[in-house]
């Protein structure tokens, strides 16, 4: 059972964070600018490319690798075909993943890595690999890793990791988590400073600012000093509590940050969810939410004791939307079916601004979120 009282203090809160995932939240965007200031120091804004790759492959472990390959792809559309290479192995440890390139890879594709640990052997040996099949190669790691050497070997584009701006102590028992707040946005924001460089996306410095000055409001907004009635986030983690989280999510850009949540959810909180585009969301969960899942699915005796009983689990539909309300949408039938079934929503829309701000917020907000639910649940 989740205990929401500590939602409202900030002091349990910190005694319970024994991962640094709040820190890791509020400090996004300042690990953005550290990003942007390794990129810069790595030559990336005087690169000079003589065209667009074929094709972006992008490899990496874990939660935070996938997505940026998601992010990626989305923000590059039809510009280029965007491909994640999946690691295989035995274990998820990093000495056993190993990465292969596809056949078809060659001198005129661009190998990007994506890591935060850096000392995966199978990165390093993919490195050398697309150096001989003559692939540019381009890596954000953690600085003093074997991958640095690995790249440089292979003759290409080595940008620092933007590390924690106030590391906390972590114990030998507690695994590193890819999907840790903070991991994804200095991962990503070289390789967004990268492949603008290149035309596949439009992302210069000073969008990458605004990104980094969203994600500071967003942590102003959702800080474990605010309470939960004006709180985004602990809002969503309180209204998730004893539900499976449906996400819906609207726009483009809407569809990565559904993906991210419930990755996040999955890593940090320990929780399912289930996440779908609109309009094809409601026809493939249409049935779920008509089923045992559904709020007002309880056949048994209105009546009976259930003070030693589990709380039965109940869909709750998110709905993440990265378009204005007054255009074309198919959120009224997204809220329809969902009330139809007595199933309630939680709807989260960002502020005006551009594609890489608003995606920004969703997923500032949504990281947020995962973050307080695990907190408070023990996870």
């Amino acid at each position: 059972m989740l205990d929401e009282s500590l939602l409202d203090t900030p002091e349990a809160l910190a005694a319970a964070d024994h991962r640094g995932l709040l820190r890791g939240a509020a400090e996004a965007g300042a690990r953005v600018r550290t990003a942007v200031r390794h990129a810069a120091e790595a030559g990336i804004p005087e690169l000079k490319p003589d065209g667009r790759p074929r094709a972006v492959l992008i490899a990496g472990p874990g939660t935070a690798s996938t997505g940026v390959a998601d992010l990626l792809g989305t923000l590059a559309g039809a510009g280029c075909p965007v491909v994640r290479i999946h690691p295989t192995g035995v274990a998820p440890a990093a000495g056993a993943l190993r990465w292969e390139l596809p056949g078809w890879a060659g001198p005129v594709d661009l190998l990007l890595i994506a890591t935060p640990d850096g000392t995966e052997p199978g990165l390093s040996l993919l490195a050398d690999q697309a150096y001989r099949r003559g692939c540019t190669v381009a890596a954000v790691a953690p600085t003093r890793t074997p991958l640095t050497e690995a790249v440089d070997g292979a003759h290409g584009l080595f940008v620092p990791m933007a590390a924690p701006i106030a590391p906390y102590e972590q114990q030998a028992d507690q695994p590193r988590t890819a999907a840790a707040p903070g991991v994804l946005w200095a991962l990503l924001t070289p390789l967004l400073a990268l492949l603008d460089r290149t035309g596949l996306i439009t992302a210069p410095a000073e969008a990458l600012e605004k990104i980094a000055d969203r994600l500071d409001r967003v942590a102003e907004r959702c800080g474990p000093a605010i309470a939960t009635y004006s709180n985004p986030a602990k809002t969503l983690a309180a209204e998730l509590a004893e539900s499976l989280p449906v996400i819906w999510t609207e726009g483009t850009s809407a569809g990565p940050a559904g993906r991210r949540f419930a990755a996040a959810l999955a890593e940090l909180a320990g929780r399912p969810a289930l996440t779908a585009q609109l309009p094809e969301a409601l026809a493939a969960h249409s049935v779920l939410l008509s089923g045992t899942l559904a709020a007002g699915a309880d056949p048994d005796d209105f009546f009976r004791d259930r003070v030693e009983e589990q709380a039965a689990l109940h869909a709750r539909v998110v709905l993440l939307r990265d378009r204005p309300s007054g255009g074309l949408s198919a959120a009224p039938a997204a809220r329809d079916l969902a009330y139809s079934h007595d199933t309630p929503i939680s709807e989260l829309e960002p502020e005006e601004g551009g594609e890489l701000e608003t995606l920004a917020e969703l997923i500032a907000t949504t990281d947020f979120a995962a973050v307080y639910l695990a907190l408070v649940s023990g996870a």
